[in-house]
C-alpha cells in the first residue's frame, strides 16, 4: 500500500456499536473507534467514526463492510416476498428438507418455509440425472408462473428446475424469459448459485438468495450512495461467510453469501494474529451481548465448512468458516429452572432494556450484573470508561438474590459465581464441539478471546478446557473490523461430476477446473481492487461407493490423475477416521474451487505499544473470586510497553474491553502487543 492509496477502513456493524478500525500504513499508524450504531442510517454511523480520524471520506481507498444485514433478515423473517418455479412434481422441496424435524425428540414442532406453499409454481420440464433433455421446459407456461407471482406482490423470484446441474440448459432458458418480464433484477437461478447435487440444499440457497436480494441489495446500494454523498470515491468490499472479501456489486448478486459476515472476519484477524505471534493453533471465542460464537484456526487457517443452518430448515450450501454459536454473551439471563437448576442463557437481555445494572428496566440477572456484582468489571468504569454510563451494582445484587440466591440457597456472591461456572461451562461445551468433535486436542490450542466480554473468561476458558496458553489481542472488542482490514478477496465455484475415479477423466477435469478459475477471476477483476498476488485452492468431495457423506480432499494441479487422486483420498479419509477401506470403488462427487487475490497486507507490529517504560498501576480493585475477597491491581492495559509481565490477580482495562487475569496466571506483552497469559509456576 502506498500514499496515494490512503486509508482502508474496516466496519463492523453490531446492535449497539460500530466498530471502526482505520490503518493508514503510509504514516504507519492504525486507529480504532467505537461509535453507536445508526440503525438505517449506516452511514452516519461510519461517517461518524471516521470523522475522529480522518480529514474527510475523500482520504479513504477503501472500505471493508462486515454486515449482519442478511442473517438478521433470515432470523427474523424479515425478507423480500418471494416466489419459486420449479419441475412439476416438486414444489414441496423446500418443506420436506431432509426428513428433519426442530426437535429431534419431540413430538410437535412446526416449520414455515421463507416461500410459502401458494407462491411455489410448477412448469412443465424434466432433465434427467445423466444430464438427458427429457421434457424441453414451456417457456410460455413459465411465463405465465412469472407473471402470476408479480400479481400476487413477489418482489423477487427463484427458478429451480431438478437435476439441473447435471444440464442447466432448460433453466438458463427459463431465467432468461423471467428476467426480460421481471421488473427488478431480483430473479436468482439455483444453478448459477450452487451448480450442485442434492435438490433441497440447491432449492434452499437459491431460495434465501432471492428473497435476501432486494433485502441486502437495497442496504448495500443505499449505503454506498450516501458514503459517496459524503465524499467517500474508494471501493466498497463486503466480508463473505468464507472469510474473504468481494465487491459490492457481487454482494448484491448472492447475498446468501454474507450469512456469517461478520463472525467471520474476527475468526481471520484471530487467524493472522496468532500466526504472527508464532501459535498457528488456536481456538478463537467472540463473546458479545448475546452469543458466543467459537471457531478452530489450525495450521494457521481456519476451517471450512460445505454448508450451515441459519435457522431450521434455512441451509446454506456455501462455503463458510465453521462457528459454533451459543446463547452465552454478557446479557445471558440467569435463571433457576422449575428442577432447580441453574440456567444461562439462551434468553438474552440484549442492549435494550441490558443488564439490570444498566438501569433501563430490567430486573433479571444476566453475566454482565454477576461480573459487576463481583467487582470484575468496575460498575463506575465499565468498558474500561468507555461508551457505557456508570452501571448500578445495586440493582446487579438485588436482580441476582431475587432470582439466583434466593432459589438457590446461596449468598449472593457465591450466586453469582455460579452464574459465571454456569457460562463458563457453557462456553468450554461450545469449545469441545469444534475442538474434541472434529479430532482436534483443545490442550494443544491456545485459546484466544476476543469481543467485548471475552477477556473477563480467558483465565476460566483455560481451565475448563486446560488450554496451555491464552491470548488476548490488541483490540479485542473491535477484532472483526481488524478483520475486514485482513481479509483477501475471494470467490469460490463448484460443478458436480459423479463419476467413478477408474473412469475419470483428467483432461475434462482440468478444463472444469480452468473454467472455474475464468468465472472466478472475472468477479476479481470486477471489483477494481489491486492484489499483491493470485493464489488457488482445488477441492473434490469424495466417498467410497455406497456411502452418502463425502470427504473434502485438498489435491493439487500436478496430482490431478487417478493415481494422485486416489492416493490423497486414502490419506484424507484415513486423517479423518483412522483407517481406509481397502477394495471399495471410490467416486468423485463435487469438484470445488476457490481463487483467492491476495491483497496487501500491513505490518502487525503497527498496533504494538510504542512506549518504553513500565506505568504504575492505577490502584487496586476489590474483587470477589473462589469464594473470597481478593485485591487486584488495575494497570491501563494499551500503556504497558512490550515485554511487561502482570501477574493475577490484575484488572487491565481498555476502552473496548476488560481482562480478568485470575490468581495463578500472569500475562506478558508480545512484540505484537498481544497480552500472552499462562499458569505460573507454582
Amino acid at each position: 500500500m502506498n500514499a496515494a492509496q490512503g486509508l482502508v477502513v474496516g466496519v463492523d456493524v453490531g446492535g449497539t456499536f460500530t466498530d471502526i478500525f482505520v490503518l493508514d500504513e503510509a504514516a504507519g499508524t492504525a486507529s480504532v473507534v467505537k461509535v453507536p450504531s445508526t440503525r438505517g442510517e449506516e452511514a452516519r454511523g461510519f461517517m461518524n467514526g471516521i470523522a475522529r480520524v480522518a480529514d474527510g471520506a475523500d482520504a479513504i481507498a477503501t472500505i471493508v463492510h462486515g454486515t449482519t444485514v442478511g442473517t438478521n433478515a433470515l432470523l427474523e423473517r424479515k425478507v423480500a416476498r418471494t416466489g419459486i418455479i420449479t419441475t412439476e412434481g416438486f414444489r414441496d422441496v423446500l418443506e420436506m428438507r431432509r426428513r428433519d424435524r426442530p426437535r429431534t425428540w419431540g413430538l410437535r414442532g412446526n416449520y414455515e418455509p421463507v416461500v410459502p406453499r401458494d407462491l411455489r409454481l410448477e412448469v412443465r420440464e424434466r432433465v434427467l440425472a445423466d444430464g438427458t433433455v427429457h421434457t424441453p421446459v414451456d417457456l410460455d407456461q413459465v411465463e405465465a408462473a412469472a407473471r402470476e407471482l408479480l400479481g400476487q406482490g413477489c418482489d423477487a423470484v427463484c427458478l429451480f428446475f431438478v437435476n439441473a446441474y447435471a444440464n442447466p440448459a432448460n433453466e438458463a432458458q427459463a431465467a432468461a424469459r423471467v428476467r426480460a418480464v421481471w421488473p427488478n433484477g431480483n430473479v436468482t437461478a439455483a444453478t448459477e448459485v450452487l451448480p450442485e447435487i442434492r435438490e433441497f440444499e440447491r432449492c434452499s440457497t437459491a431460495a434465501l438468495n432471492a428473497a435476501l436480494q432486494p433485502v441486502v441489495g437495497s442496504y448495500l446500494t443505499r449505503l454506498e450512495s450516501d458514503l459517496q454523498a459524503n465524499g467517500f470515491g474508494g471501493e466498497l468490499l463486503v466480508v463473505q461467510s468464507n472469510g474473504g472479501v468481494m465487491s459490492r456489486q457481487t454482494a448484491c448478486d448472492v447475498p446468501v453469501r454474507t450469512a456469517l459476515s461478520g463472525p467471520a472476519a474476527g475468526v481471520i484477524a484471530c487467524a493472522a494474529i496468532a500466526r504472527a505471534a508464532g501459535f498457528p493453533d488456536v481456538v478463537s471465542g467472540d463473546m458479545g451481548g448475546t452469543s458466543f460464537d467459537v471457531s478452530l484456526v489450525a495450521g494457521g487457517e481456519a476451517s471450512l465448512s460445505a454448508q450451515t443452518s441459519i435457522d431450521f430448515g434455512m441451509v446454506v450450501r456455501a462455503p463458510m468458516i465453521q462457528i459454533e454459536t451459543i446463547g452465552a454473551g454478557g446479557g445471558s439471563i440467569a435463571s433457576v429452572d422449575a428442577g432447580g437448576l441453574l440456567q444461562v442463557g439462551p434468553e438474552s437481555a440484549g442492549s435494550v432494556p441490558g443488564p439490570a445494572c444498566y438501569g433501563r428496566g430490567n430486573t433479571r440477572p444476566t453475566v454482565t450484573d454477576a461480573n459487576v456484582l463481583l467487582g470484575r468489571i468496575a460498575a463506575e468504569r465499565p468498558l474500561g470508561g468507555g461508551l457505557l454510563a456508570t452501571m448500578d451494582v445495586e440493582r446487579a445484587r438485588a436482580a441476582i438474590e431475587e432470582h439466583v440466591a434466593k432459589p438457590l440457597g446461596l449468598d449472593v456472591h457465591a450466586a453469582a459465581e455460579a452464574i459465571l461456572t454456569v457460562a463458563n461451562a457453557k462456553m468450554a461445551g461450545a469449545i469441545r464441539v469444534v475442538s474434541i468433535e472434529r479430532g482436534h486436542d483443545p490442550r494443544k490450542f491456545a485459546y484466544m478471546p476476543f469481543g467485548g466480554g471475552g477477556a473477563l473468561h480467558v483465565c476460566a476458558m483455560m481451565n475448563e478446557v486446560d488450554a496451555a496458553r491464552g491470548i488476548v489481542p490488541r483490540y479485542p472488542g473491535v477484532t472483526s473490523a481488524l478483520g475486514c482490514v485482513m481479509a483477501d478477496m475471494r470467490h469460490d465455484g463448484v460443478q458436480t461430476l459423479n463419476v467413478a475415479l477408474e473412469s475419470l477423466d483428467a483432461g475434462d477435469l482440468l478444463a472444469r477446473i480452468d473454467s472455474l478459475a475464468r468465472a472466478c477471476q472475472e468477479r476479481l477483476d470486477s471489483a477494481g481492487v489491486a492484489f499483491e498476488g493470485i493464489r488457488e485452492s482445488i477441492e473434490l468431495d469424495m466417498l467410497y461407493v455406497g456411502q452418502s457423506h463425502t470427504v473434502r480432499v485438498e489435491i493439487g494441479r500436478g496430482e490431478l490423475d487417478r493415481a494422485g487422486i486416489g492416493a490423497a483420498f486414502d490419506s484424507a479419509y484415513l486423517a479423518a477416521f483412522g483407517r481406509s477401506l481397502a477394495g471399495i470403488p471410490i467416486r468423485i462427487l463435487n469438484l470445488r474451487y476457490a481463487r483467492i487475490g491476495q491483497r496487501p497486507k500491513f505490518d502487525l507490529t503497527l498496533l504494538a505499544p510504542t512506549c518504553q517504560a513500565m506505568p504504575e498501576p492505577l490502584g487496586t480493585q476489590r474483587v470477589f473470586h473462589a469464594g473470597q475477597w481478593r485485591d487486584a491491581a488495575r494497570y491501563a492495559r494499551l500503556d504497558l510497553p512490550v515485554g511487561a509481565e502482570i501477574a493475577g490477580p490484575a484488572i487491565l482495562e481498555q476502552p473496548d474491553t476488560t481482562i480478568w487475569i485470575e490468581p495463578g496466571f500472569a500475562g506478558s506483552v508480545d512484540f505484537l502487543g498481544n497480552l500472552l497469559i499462562a499458569r505460573q509456576a507454582s
